[in-house]
């Protein structure tokens, strides 16, 4: 791994992004076989950290796509190593929506969700998503190059409500 500084960040990791190669059986990432239908978690994993950083926490970006808190905290934390192309696209388009938005803070819930969303981002020293490559993060290894800094939006992300009998669960993840 190299190590870069900035003057205006901290030190972090960068790896060079590890190539995807194929077998007959399917893709291999970091030298072992994908399952069969599945992709690469880790372009899911860095936008659903960096919605954490906006205050979106894994509870309100579950009920926006559907799926359950559980299935988000796995794939946020990095315990999950693939997710199903359809949740892949789900959380990108979540992301395309909530990216540079603020979760909402009317009520006291919400607010102290948000909280939690964000201590939680600052405790893994996660990047906000204006300071991540979108050209690059769906390759398999890409990290980025900052960690966490605060920041504060545009405004305040609208509230989404999935489909009506669509859900991801954890073997769907």
């Amino acid at each position: 791994m190299n190590t870069t500084t900035s003057s205006s960040s901290t030190p972090t990791s960068q790896a060079a992004p590890v190539p995807q190669t194929h077998c007959a059986d399917g893709p291999v990432i970091r030298g072992e076989r994908m399952p069969a239908g599945r992709v690469d978690a880790g372009g899911t994993r860095l936008r659903l950290r960096a919605l954490h950083v906006m205050g979106h926490g894994s509870a309100r970006i579950a009920r926006a796509l559907g799926a359950r808190k559980t299935t988000i905290q796995e794939l946020a934390s990095g315990n999950a190593r693939t997710v199903s192309p359809q949740l892949r696209d789900a959380v990108s388009d979540l992301y395309d929506a909530w990216w540079d938005k603020r979760a909402p803070e009317r009520t006291c819930a919400e607010r102290s969700a948000a909280t939690i969303a964000r201590r939680r981002a600052i405790a893994g020293n996660w990047c906000a998503p204006a300071a991540l490559d979108d050209d690059q993060l769906d390759v398999p290894g890409y990290r980025p190059q900052y960690g966490w800094k605060p920041a504060t939006g545009t405004g305040v992300a609208p509230d989404i409500h999935p489909a009506v009998g669509h859900r991801y669960n954890r073997k769907g993840a």
